[in-house]
């Protein structure tokens, strides 16, 4: 299965409670660290909620 990089580009501060769990649920604390995680729907969900704190980017393998 593919994976992707996402990387937290902004601070959480200021936002939605719900915007700040979902950035922890990703595994992400600090600005500029970056996880990777297998490239399905419920990950594909979480980025969408939280696309304009984070950047996702394709793994070449």
């Amino acid at each position: 299965m593919a994976k992707v990089k996402i990387t937290l580009i902004k601070s959480t501060n200021g936002c939605l409670q719900k915007q700040k769990a979902t950035v922890e649920a990703l595994g992400l604390k600090k600005i500029r660290q970056s996880v990777v995680h297998e490239d399905n729907e419920m990950i594909r969900g979480m980025v969408f909620r939280v696309r304009h704190l984070v950047t996702c980017e394709p793994v070449a393998e």
